[in-house]
């Protein structure tokens, strides 16, 4: 390579990430999901679409193993399928996948829920974080011979923003600040399964929340008091409890029953916190008026507003490249929380863009990876580095219009062709050993 990325400290981890319910398929398989039934709704999703098929990892995991293999990754984080694990032989899947895993020589790291919560099941009500805490000590109890890294939860905070607060993820609640519950049951399910995993003998366990920095619109205190807020919601509203023992700035007087003791339970001890990064997002006052951003629609109800960040390059879904944002947001969080911050792992970090010969993908990783390079050498302990992903897959409310992939998925033929980023991404990783 001409002008190399840096070399990352000893032992860390490269790998990409996928889930469940966007590449698995094989539906009528396994019971349904809150996001089969949001699909089958007419216009919640953008072109139609639906994951029963998705790009068929079910029935062609060794292919997608042998992919992993040749792109030459330690690790690979994918998902378990609670509703797959609630239906007869569900977890004989995810045993086959494991042992073809540690066959091609990939850790497995699976997260044990990627948003497809059972239909039968609901984050506003308490209980689904015991059912949670029950589910994971099945898995565990099944894998853990062979599984020694976990996550708990991806993006609790999208999960009750999208499809709690919004409505633009299933299960479809318009909910706003009322969705406040779903964040607390989804932290106390975290702190449970933490509970559960520790049980069955686990010690390397994580979760990955998404984090960006919220940069206000201008400095003027009207933008400066909407960011302040969004930062709160976004960020430390799903940092504070996990890494603190508290909630922000009095947010816990919202949550539902008894905050104190569920928050011993939330900030159970982790060995280490996942980041998934993909922007950081420009914050400004209310608009007095309902606003279309990255595919949503901003409520005029809300405390603040979601604004363009200009001067910017974007991806093929809109997404403002600002690859500075992550050493930014990796140095903030440890100056906040100092040594309460254990070792940071990067679980996503990706693009959308369409062609094989993707040099945009491939730029945006030698930049994002350059920047995490400079956190690193600015002092924050970072012990690895997801793509998303894989492969192109099912992207919840864009259906198949939005292409995250290193490998082309022909989804007529489920054929998979390698992109120029895969074999970037390869050489890479050679180059880092």
């Amino acid at each position: 390579m001409t002008n190399p990325i840096p070399q990352f400290p000893a032992g860390f981890l490269w790998g990409v990430s996928t889930s469940a319910h966007q590449i698995e398929g094989a539906a009528d398989e396994r019971e349904q999901s809150v996001w089969d039934a949001f699909t089958a709704e007419p216009g919640r999703v953008k072109d139609g679409s639906t994951a029963a098929v998705a790009c068929d990892h079910f029935h062609r995991y060794r292919e997608d193993v042998a992919l992993l293999a040749g792109l030459g990754v330690d690790v690979y984080r994918f998902s378990i399928s609670w509703p797959r694990v609630n239906s007869p032989k569900g977890l004989d899947f995810y045993d086959r996948l494991v042992d073809e895993l540690l066959t091609a020589g990939v850790r497995p790291v699976p997260t044990l829920f990627h948003w497809d919560l059972p239909v039968t099941l609901d984050w506003l009500d308490r209980d689904t974080a015991a059912r949670f805490a029950e589910y994971v000590s099945v898995v565990a109890e099944r894998l853990g011979d062979r599984v020694k890294k976990w996550i708990t939860l991806n993006e609790p905070a999208e999960h009750t923003l999208l499809g709690h607060a919004l409505g633009a993820h299933a299960p479809g609640k318009q909910l706003l600040f009322d969705a406040l519950p779903v964040a607390h049951h989804q932290l106390l399910a975290h702190g449970l399964a933490v509970r559960a995993l520790r049980a069955a003998g686990a010690n390397d366990i994580g979760i990955a929340n998404s984090h960006g920095p919220t940069w206000p619109a201008s400095e003027e205190p009207a933008d400066l008091e909407a960011a302040g807020f969004y930062d709160l919601l976004l960020n430390r509203l799903f940092a504070d409890p996990l890494l603190l023992g508290q909630y922000p700035d009095g947010l816990g007087e919202l949550m539902p029953g008894d905050v104190e003791a569920d928050l011993k339970v939330i900030s159970e001890p982790i060995d280490w916190y996942g980041v998934n990064y993909y922007a950081p997002t420009r914050v400004g006052a209310p608009q007095g008026e309902d606003i279309e951003f990255g595919g949503l629609t901003i409520p005029a109800e809300l405390p603040f507003s979601v604004r363009q960040i200009e001067g910017v390059p974007v991806t093929d879904f809109g997404w403002p490249v600002v690859p500075a944002g992550l050493t930014e947001l990796l140095t903030g969080f440890r100056e906040r929380y100092g040594d309460r911050l254990p070792p940071v792992v990067i679980t996503e970090n990706g693009c959308s863009y369409e062609g094989l010969d993707d040099q945009d993908r491939i730029a945006y990783l030698d930049g994002h990876l350059r920047a995490l390079h400079d956190a690193v050498a600015a002092g924050v302990d970072v012990r690895g580095y997801f793509v998303w992903s894989l492969l192109d897959n099912f992207e919840w409310a864009e259906g198949y219009e939005r292409r995250f992939g290193l490998v082309h998925v022909d989804y007529e033929t489920q054929k998979r062709t390698p992109k120029a980023s895969y074999d970037w991404f390869r050489e890479l990783l050679r180059a880092q050993r």
